[in-house]
C-alpha cells in the first residue's frame, strides 16, 4: 500500500523559512505526480505546487520563486523550500502522489494518495 508522510512543518515569524518534505514508500510504480496543497477549515484545497517525475513544475500564483518545489527521484521525496514566508501562508499542508499521467499533471485531478498534513503557521 502507498503511503506519504509529511513533515518540516512548524510556527516561524514572517520573513522565516521552513523546508516541508514528503516520503513515499509502497509505490509498485513511478509516482509521476507529486504536489503540494493546502487548506484552512472551511476553504478550498488550493494547489500550492506539482512536480512531475520529469521535472516539469507547476506554481500557484505568488509561489513560484518563493516556494520552490524538488523532488528526489531515487528516494521518491518530495520538497517544499518554503522562503520569505508570509502569514497567508498559513495552511495544513498536505502531499499528493498519483501513479498515472506520464506526459504531465493536470489541472484538477483527483490524486490517489495523500499524506495526513503538516501544520504551518506564519506570524506577523
Amino acid at each position: 500500500q502507498v503511503q506519504l508522510v509529511e513533515s518540516g512543518g512548524g510556527s516561524v515569524q514572517a520573513g522565516g523559512s521552513l523546508r516541508l518534505s514528503c516520503g513515499v514508500s509502497g509505490s509498485p510504480s513511478t509516482t509521476y505526480c507529486m504536489g503540494w496543497f493546502r487548506q484552512n477549515p472551511g476553504k478550498e484545497r488550493e494547489e500550492v505546487a506539482v512536480s512531475h517525475y520529469y521535472g516539469i513544475n507547476r506554481y500557484a500564483y505568488g509561489v513560484k520563486g518563493r516556494l520552490p518545489i524538488g523532488r528526489d527521484n531515487a528516494k521518491n521525496t518530495l520538497y517544499l523550500q518554503m522562503n520569505s514566508l508570509k502569514p497567508e501562508d498559513t495552511a495544513m499542508y498536505y502531499c499528493a502522489a498519483d501513479l498515472r499521467y506520464v506526459g504531465g499533471c493536470p489541472h484538477r485531478f483527483p490524486y490517489t494518495y495523500w499524506g495526513q498534513g503538516t501544520q504551518v503557521n506564519v506570524s506577523s
